[in-house]
């Protein structure tokens, strides 16, 4: 028999990529769509010192993209190196990677542009006479430098983007989507650099027009311009530092949350950022304070110091990477929930500052605070709409240390020390306010000034539509005014100050789960649950504390239900700390 040899076939050689193509690979980074070709360029015009930018795109970018700036421009010399990959003028060594304070400086934008687009840069640098020009055509030869007429500034001219690569052109989408990436780039730089001019037209029709802000009105202008009037008349404006970071800009309040996430901002040290660590400290002090299907709304500013982040992990520069995400993660988190809570003013820099937290975010810690307490004298209306007619409020004789997991109180009294579920007391008192109400056979409701229009599932759609006589039952009046939209008019008088499209997405679930037989009192827990979540949000609120504290002294032991108080004597203590002799030594 024969034997045949296993022949493998040779090992490929390594080989240099030719420029063209390894410019195009890199542009698969670098230039996602036509939008990333507007940030890039914009980032080139900010680092340039512009003062005024004006971006123009026709058929979403993909036909024509231009961005003139008025910055200190190109030097003649540098035109053909500005279009070489990793040619850049704002890193020189190793070490100036460790604070880039400049928006753009990988030097891979122009190249990468370049090579899927015909290309064209003309600039005229401060003490040149004339302007001079560059083109290039899909990664091909460079065509120039030729003198051109030009102001002082710089002309970034794209056409035709990914017409040498359609395999590109077919991941685009639709002509208005695209045009939306755009419009978000030019908004997103609108919002950290109020003092340069933008201008964006899109089709030769304008779409922005924003002059430079000076001072607290005119950046407060720029962010109604960009975002819109309602969302700064919802907002609540911060300023919080700590420890070496600074939190600023404008939150939006919970009621004022979006049926979108389009108005979502965040910066780092003046970056437009996506990053997770944030978004995350974001979405986790939102969530339990807007309904679900609900989106917040944002603008916010974050500053640390540029070693505590490294923002060279990802070509286009969105994300970024903190040597302490923790501590950045938990500063943020407890800033904004402070802010949204209405906290007092304190901290270790000052006072002034709306939502200033009161110390450090300890990583892993049992209490907010260990501090003697909260303040008294807080509004109490929401409190006295819980309680049934005739029951007073009488004084909390507790010294509260803190809030635990932002839903158990822990509270010193004589005996010792006392855990309260937070939100389980919400619930009941919420509970038995709707239930003394319900007990009328009209029960009271109140109308709305205007009516709220709430976005819902077809389910809960057709359960308003065929079950408008039952929530009418338990005073909420709720009609259907299209496939997915349904309109709140009246809400229950007990409950009057909770968020209408929370009580009825709270109700038109439940019917929509239990159908048209479902019991009157499957739609009070339901309206009892959302009430109760709508109004208590964040229950590490002073006020909101010492409301609820307050209430539960009100109610008679016989009516608090099981689970609601743990007390934990000073003799428990001790045997759990395992003190000799109650701690008092030999």
């Amino acid at each position: 028999m024969s034997q045949v040899d296993d022949v493998s076939p040779a090992p490929a050689r390594i080989r240099e990529l030719p420029p063209a193509l390894a410019n195009q690979i890199a542009a698969g980074e670098v230039v996602e769509r036509p939008a990333s070709v507007v940030k890039e360029l914009l980032e080139n015009s900010l680092d340039a010192g512009a003062q005024r930018i004006e971006v123009e795109i026709e058929d979403a970018g993909v036909r024509l993209l231009r961005v003139r700036d008025d910055g200190t421009g190109i030097h003649p010399e540098d035109l053909a190196l500005a279009l070489s990959r990793h040619a850049t003028s704002k890193v020189r060594t190793a070490e100036d990677l460790l604070r880039v304070a400049s928006l753009g400086f990988r030097g891979e934008a122009l190249a990468s542009v370049a090579s899927v687009s015909r290309f064209s840069l003309a600039s005229r640098a401060v003490g040149q006479d004339r302007g001079w020009q560059v083109r290039v055509d899909g990664g091909g030869p460079l065509e120039g430098p030729v003198p051109v007429a030009q102001p002082l500034g710089t002309t970034v001219e794209v056409r035709d983007l990914f017409h040498n690569v359609p395999a590109r052109r077919k991941f685009l989408k639709s002509a208005r989507t695209e045009t939306a990436h755009v419009e978000d780039a030019v908004r997103r730089l609108a919002l950290v650099r109020f003092e340069v001019g933008l201008r964006l037209r899109v089709d030769r029709r304008d779409v922005l027009d924003l002059r430079p802000a000076a001072g607290e009105s005119g950046r407060a202008r720029r962010v109604a311009a960009v975002c819109g009037a309602a969302f700064l008349e919802g907002a609540l404006q911060v300023d919080i530092p700590w420890e070496g970071m600074r939190l600023s800009g404008w939150l939006g309040l919970p009621e004022s949350a979006r049926s979108q996430a389009d108005v979502q901002y965040l910066f780092l040290n003046g970056r437009p950022v996506r990053d997770r660590v944030l978004v995350h400290a974001l979405r986790e002090v939102y969530q339990d304070r807007v309904y679900p299907g609900r989106h917040p709304a944002y603008v916010l500013y974050l500053s640390v110091d540029p070693e505590e982040v490294d923002v060279n992990v990802h070509p286009t520069k969105q994300e970024v990477r903190f040597r302490e995400p923790r501590l950045v993660h938990d500063f943020v988190a407890r800033a904004v929930a402070r802010a949204l809570d209405g906290a007092p003013e304190a901290g270790d820099e000052g006072t002034g500052r709306p939502g200033a937290p009161a110390g450090p975010p300890l990583v892993g810690a049992v209490l907010r605070e260990a501090a003697p307490a909260y303040p008294r004298g807080v509004s109490e209306s929401r409190l006295r709409q819980w309680l049934p007619p005739g029951e007073g409020v009488p004084p909390a004789p507790r010294r509260v240390l803190g809030v635990v997991l932002d839903r158990f109180l822990l509270a010193e009294d004589p005996r010792g020390l006392s855990l309260v579920d937070l939100r389980a007391l919400a619930v009941h008192l919420a509970r038995r306010g709707v239930e003394a109400a319900l007990a009328a056979d009209e029960p009271p409701s109140r109308p709305l000034l205007v009516p709220v229009s709430v976005s819902v599932g077809p389910e809960e759609a057709e359960a308003a539509e065929s079950c408008g006589a039952l929530c009418a039952s338990i005073g909420l009046d709720l009609s259907r005014s299209g496939p997915a939209v349904v309109l709140v008019r009246r809400v229950p008088a007990a409950v009057h100050d909770a968020d209408p499209a929370r009580l009825a997405m709270g109700v038109l679930r439940a019917l929509a789960d239990a159908g048209r037989s479902a019991p009157r009192e499957l739609l009070v827990g339901a309206l009892v649950e959302s009430a109760a979540a709508a109004g208590t949000g964040s229950l590490s609120a002073p006020g909101q504390v010492d409301a609820l504290l307050r209430a539960l002294d009100a109610l008679p032991e016989h009516e608090r239900p099981p689970g609601l108080v743990a007390q934990v004597t000073a003799q428990a203590l001790e045997r759990l700390l395992g003190a000799p002799d109650g701690g008092r030594g030999p």
